[in-house]
Order: C-alpha cells, then sequence, then structure tokens
C-alpha cells in the first residue's frame, strides 16, 4: 500500500515544525465568511504554510502577530496548510493594555 504520510517531502510525517509568522492578511467577515489567515514559514524547511485563525491553539482570544514564534502540524489533508498553532512566546497580558 502506498500513499499517507510518506515522501512527498511536506514535514507530513506527522511532528511538530517550528516556524516563524511572516504574514497576516485581514478578515473579509461579512456574507461571504472570509477569514482573516496567516502565514508561518518553517524554520527547518523554509516552506511557507498558511492557517487560519481557528486553527490557533490557546484560552481565550485567538491571534498572532507578525515575527512570533509557533509550533504548528502540517495539515495531513492539505499539506499547503498549517493545523494546531500553538504561539510559543506568551506575551505579557498588560502589553495589550498599553
Amino acid at each position: 500500500m502506498t500513499g499517507g504520510s510518506e515522501g512527498g517531502g511536506f514535514g507530513v510525517s506527522g511532528g511538530p515544525r517550528h516556524g516563524t509568522i511572516v504574514n497576516r492578511r485581514p478578515s473579509g467577515g461579512g456574507a461571504s465568511g472570509t477569514l482573516g489567515s496567516y502565514i508561518v514559514r518553517d524554520d527547518e524547511d523554509e516552506r511557507y504554510y498558511s492557517f487560519d485563525y481557528r486553527q490557533i491553539v490557546t484560552e481565550g482570544f485567538r491571534t498572532i502577530r507578525t515575527g512570533e514564534r509557533v509550533r504548528f502540524h502540517v495539515s495531513a489533508t492539505s499539506p499547503d496548510r498549517a493545523e494546531f498553532v500553538i504561539r510559543l512566546d506568551q506575551p505579557d497580558p498588560a502589553e495589550y493594555y498599553r
């Protein structure tokens, strides 16, 4: 049997990846339901993966800023998408209220 996560070079082998958020596209909202999306560059293979806020694993407000470091998994069904994105450097909440 062939297929699955073997080969392909996409990091789909199941392990967590590390990267940096390099871009954020604002949400469109409205009736179309367009979501804002983020772009993460993998530290190891320098590939780019996109994801939306629903993939951010956190309590409370789901957001990430450009330049933040994250851990993520590559989607097994869409090898250009990141999922289960976790912020590595949690900011001090007081920074948001200055």
